[in-house]
């Protein structure tokens, strides 16, 4: 399969000036912007930096930017499953994971989380993709927020629900290990009906191998 990558840029305003959402991006374009210190949900800044540019050489992945005055201060990632997680077991090219978005803390309030997002899925070609979001809430600034376990999940569906991602039941033992936990999907409309079966076979594999177990 040939990741096809078109660039899309849109410019808004925000009480600290213009700022701007583009990508994806390549690594040697990312290399060209700083990278704001408070972007350190997953990493440290500067190793996280490191892992976007990566990410970015990779040929299905995509970093999309938002960017005020040549710093970069949030991001969305889209790359294959992790080789450990349930969702790569398939081997499916069609399937991407939406695996990190993050936004540094003074630039919250603007949207910026949604806006990416609608960026990213400007691109045509997504609608190639089936594209997940495994939503953790250890993996949620409830701390820097002061929001509620369910109120943060709200604000995240609606943030995705901005690039057409909806909840989706499955069986995945992380995610259902506590009911604020969820799988966020979007199918995109080229998506052939045997990629849409296997991946509802990826959803509730631990079932699915529960009967073959059985030889249900």
């Amino acid at each position: 399969m040939e990741h096809v990558k078109t660039f899309n840029q849109q410019t808004f305003d925000t009480e600290y000036g213009p700022m701007e959402v583009l990508g994806p991006l390549s690594s040697e374009e990312l290399a060209q912007y700083s990278f704001h210190e408070k972007l350190n949900a997953f990493r440290p800044p500067a190793k996280q930096f490191e892992a976007l540019q990566s990410i970015a050489d990779f040929d299905e992945g995509r970093i999309i930017a938002a960017t005020h005055e040549q710093t970069i201060v949030g991001y969305v990632t889209y790359l294959h499953p992790d080789p450990m997680e349930r969702w790569s077991e398939g081997k499916m090219e069609d399937l991407i994971e939406l695996g990190a978005i993050e936004v540094a803390p003074e630039f919250r309030g603007f949207r910026v989380g949604s806006r990416l997002l609608k960026l990213s899925m400007l691109d045509p070609f997504m609608e190639n993709y089936i594209i997940i979001s495994t939503e953790y809430y250890w993996h949620w600034d409830l701390k820097g927020t002061k929001l509620s376990i369910w109120d943060y999940r709200k604000v995240m569906e609606k943030m995705m629900g901005a690039g057409g991602l909806t909840p989706s039941p499955t069986d995945d033992p992380e995610i259902i290990s506590h009911p604020a936990n969820c799988l966020m999907v979007r199918i995109g409309s080229n998506v052939s009906e045997a990629s849409i079966e296997k991946f509802d076979e990826l959803r509730f594999l631990t079932r699915n191998q529960y009967r073959k177990a059985r030889g249900v």
